[in-house]
């Protein structure tokens, strides 16, 4: 199956599902389903010739046939072998992209928390969805977002009222079951998060299975006036999955954002993390961890985009790479003109435990206001021979030191993470793939 072909298809699936994806009623959302749909048919899949997309080249994914309707009986028994131990608080499934209310459990009351199903939501919350749905998250120019915005229809809607704070983390698990066939989904989130509202909240995908999956996810955040929102995204998924995600996040006056990514496994990872400061005296804090190895593909890209005065941001990310893996990193800060007094920084390390391995990085300051502090560097090197020697002279085994040294590497990344049970849970993933 070549490039065009599937596009085409897509399209063709479109043509034929807009009936159920869209009702009777010609909504917003409907209608920017419609323009969604139009722009990914202009754009097609990108290529390496797109800069954005030079070091990550997904033509393996579109030669691939993918179920976009796995039919999957998944019942609690299997749900609790996948369980994070010790995890409390507002637990949502997602089995290939669809909500399933009989296997999460929501703990919070509703008034602190609205959650439905992004299909319910289009016909019980309208108006909000179209106050803020696809209004962030670039359509017209990115065609996987143009994809996913086209069949938005499953994925999750949540709001939290202002002044509400939600005492229990939501963690949105996304299990993909390749078991039978090569399964796809689409999910689609909204989270609005009110003026003085305050919320923990993590994404989780995993994947099962021998066949290949492709997990095609946009989540839109919206941090109003005064709230404050901690984010977290976990990966560990199958070397025959692909993974493009897109959270896209915008900050209105003395908003906080706060997100820490951490990719354990992935055949081909994709993940794309915006964050408009549109606001003054906003802070946005990034923090990320990737481990390829064999010959997984991690790419992270970044922006920032500084678009009112007086805002912070500080960004830091690293990874471990070993055998024949690749690595992407290309972190953007944006400042506008009239975004005076902008503090940015952004760091990217990286560790190379072969000579096979391969690690892009690109960090880009783009700058138009003189008074403003930024920075930003990046390293890519071999282990630290001479902390392994003094390891090793204090009688420490090799493979325990260099164990040893590579998690003190990763602790400023995972020491960031606020649900003790899911950082315990990373902590354990981690040491497996450390120890391999």
């Amino acid at each position: 199956m070549d490039n065009t072909s599937f596009k085409d298809k897509l399209v063709a699936a479109f043509q034929a599902a807009e009936g159920r994806l869209n009702g009777k009623t010609k909504s917003d959302v409907h209608q920017k389903r419609r323009e969604a749909i139009q722009n990914f048919e202009k754009l097609g899949f990108p290529t390496i010739k797109h800069e954005e997309w030079k070091y990550s080249n997904v033509s393996s994914l579109v030669k691939q046939a993918f179920d976009f309707n796995v039919k999957t009986e998944f019942g609690p028994d299997e749900i609790a072998a996948l369980e994070i131990p010790n995890l409390q608080g507002n637990v949502l499934y997602f089995i290939n992209g669809i909500y399933k209310a009989e296997l999460s459990n929501i703990v919070s009351p509703d008034s602190q928390l609205q959650i439905l199903n992004f299909g319910q939501a289009i016909k019980e919350m309208p108006e909000l969805l179209a106050s803020y749905f696809a209004k962030y998250a670039n359509y017209q120019d990115e065609a996987f977002t143009a994809l996913n915005t086209a069949f938005a229809h499953d994925g999750v809607v949540i709001h939290v009222p202002a002044g509400r704070v939600v005492e229990e983390p939501i963690i949105l698990r996304f299990i993909t079951d390749a078991r039978t066939v090569n399964a796809a989904s689409q999910p689609r989130n909204l989270i609005v998060v009110g003026k003085n509202a305050e919320v923990k909240m993590a994404e989780a995908f995993r994947s099962l299975g021998d066949n290949a999956s492709f997990t095609n996810v946009v989540t839109e955040i919206v941090v109003e006036e005064n709230a404050n929102v901690q984010y977290y995204k976990v990966q560990n998924e199958s070397d025959k999955s692909y993974h493009i995600g897109t959270t896209q996040v915008s900050q209105k006056n003395n908003s906080h954002f706060y997100a820490v990514t951490v990719t354990i496994n992935g055949g081909f990872v994709r993940n794309n993390l915006n964050i408009v400061l549109d606001g003054q005296n906003c802070e946005a804090f990034m923090y990320g961890l990737y481990f390829p190895n064999g010959k997984q593909h991690i790419d992270n890209h970044t922006l920032v985009d500084h678009a009112k005065p007086n805002s912070y941001s500080n960004e830091l990310y690293k990874g471990i790479l070993k055998d024949r893996s690749t690595g992407v990193f290309n972190g953007k800060i944006f400042v506008r003109d009239h975004a005076s007094k902008t503090n940015a920084y952004q760091s990217c390390r990286n560790i190379m435990l072969s000579d096979d391995a391969s690690m892009n990085t690109k960090p880009q300051l783009e700058i138009y206001n003189d008074d403003v502090k930024c920075s930003h560097g990046t390293t890519t090197g071999k282990f630290n021979d001479e902390a392994l020697f003094y390891m090793r002279s204090r009688g420490i085994p090799k493979a325990e030191a260099m164990t040893l040294l590579m998690y003190a590497f990763c602790e400023d990344v995972i020491s960031q993470i606020k649900i003790d049970s899911i950082r315990g849970y990373l902590e354990g993933l981690i040491a497996d793939k450390l120890a391999q």
